[in-house]
């Protein structure tokens, strides 16, 4: 495989981060960090899919099947842009249940009018 060489500018390039001391180079590269990954993370505020939101259930601790069901339910309610996992986990901090309680107690038909949206 051919490949060009590459010029070595690394001195030339690095002259504008010179003169900072390790604290401000730290710094520096987090708000760098935080330019790349802000894209990401709007696009995942806004978007997502059953697909995405049974993974999160998932990893939530629910089956497949039981991730499924509430997905499909969530849905048909159209509450999936506020994301599942988020929608359970809400629900058992404000009504004091495990994840799970809550998650079944939404299949059983319970909860689904103390939604916190």
């Amino acid at each position: 495989m051919n490949s060009i060489e590459r010029p070595d500018d690394f001195q030339q390039r690095r002259q504008h981060l010179q003169g900072l001391s390790d604290e401000e180079l730290h710094s520096r590269f987090w708000e760098l960090v935080d330019q790349i990954v802000a894209p990401l993370i709007e696009e995942a505020r806004t978007h997502t899919s059953p697909s995405i939101e049974r993974s999160v259930l998932l990893r939530m601790g629910f089956s497949s099947i039981e991730a499924n069901d509430l997905v499909n339910q969530m849905g048909k309610r159209n509450l999936l842009a506020h994301g599942a996992g988020r929608i359970i986990l809400e629900l058992a901090k404000t009504n004091n249940l495990s994840i799970r309680e809550a998650g079944l107690g939404l299949l059983d038909g319970k909860y689904w009018e103390r939604l916190p949206l």
